[in-house]
């Protein structure tokens, strides 16, 4: 999946740092990440951003440290409107899941978490006042009355519900991503992830589910979501009632008929995946008993 970057490490641990020449900086706009593509993500250094504001004459913006990849420092940056630097351009954040390698990917994906949060939080929710930036810790605070503001992170279950051989799978309604996907929701107050599965299942596809329990989870930056992934067992056979303003398809697809994973990121697509070898193995069981 797309944290699984292994043997490199992230360290997400908030550290006031400037940044060195080799650092490297990430810049985002609406959806759109700055970065050079090609066979592999290059990421702007420090130095060629420095270079770049003496060349256009801008002032230096505040470099804002995000976390670390093994010995690789990325800091947040504003760029000024028409950025243009030699080999770099401004890429939609969802055609980056498609880049290489994995490990910029994750990069994107958790660098984008964090913006949202620092770009959605500059005035306190409670007084007006401007928040400013904590040097001991990842939390804007009101210097005003003190309220403090810590990173957002969203609860979203991820449903694989079976029949036997079979897997409900789903297409998202206006969404650009257009593969097949499981169902899937946030927790909302008061509920437990296990009563998420049940309700987003009754309201996406109307049917009732049993015997629930908790495959794994994923950090999923690009939605600002802590994904937890569950299978799930229909209770008893219904007719499908699709939610149309949530999806366009759902339908029960044999394990026999799942495509591999050519991404490899989405706890979705592993969890496809793994019903998929799952069932393999039931039926090389079945067969050696047999012969």
């Amino acid at each position: 999946m797309i944290q699984d970057i292994a043997p490199l490490q992230l360290n997400n641990a908030y550290r006031n740092k400037i940044p060195s020449e080799d650092s490297y900086i990430l810049a985002f706009q609406e959806n759109r990440i700055f970065l050079k593509a090609g066979e592999e993500i290059t990421y702007l250094s420090y130095g060629e951003f420095k270079a770049a504001c003496r060349k256009e004459q801008k002032e230096l913006p505040e470099c804002i440290y995000l976390f670390s990849i093994d010995t690789e420092d990325y800091f947040l940056a504003d760029f000024w409107e028409n950025c243009e630097i030699s080999g770099f351009g401004w890429h939609k954040m969802f055609a980056v899941r498609t880049m290489r390698p994995r490990e910029k990917v994750f990069t994107a994906a958790t660098a984008w978490h964090l913006y949202g949060w620092y770009r959605d939080n500059r005035f306190c929710g409670r007084c007006g006042e401007k928040l400013i930036h904590s040097r001991e810790m990842r939390m804007l605070q009101c210097p005003c009355c003190k309220n403090q503001v810590f990173p957002k992170i969203a609860p979203a279950v991820i449903v694989g519900v079976t029949d036997g051989e079979k897997i409900l799978m789903t297409k998202y309604a206006n969404r650009e991503y257009k593969r097949y996907a499981l169902i899937a929701g946030f927790t909302e107050i008061g509920e437990t992830a296990e009563e998420t599965v049940k309700r987003e299942v009754e309201e996406e596809v109307g049917l009732h589910v049993k015997n629930i329990r908790y495959y794994k989870s994923q950090p999923w930056g690009f939605d600002s979501n802590l994904l937890l992934g569950y299978f799930c067992e229909l209770e008893e056979h219904e007719a499908i009632h699709l939610d149309e303003n949530e999806l366009s398809l759902a339908e029960w697809v044999d394990y026999r008929d799942i495509p591999d994973d050519s991404e490899g990121l989405s706890l979705t697509r592993e969890m496809m995946f793994f019903f998929r070898e799952e069932q393999n193995k039931k039926q090389k069981n079945i067969d050696s008993q047999n012969n």
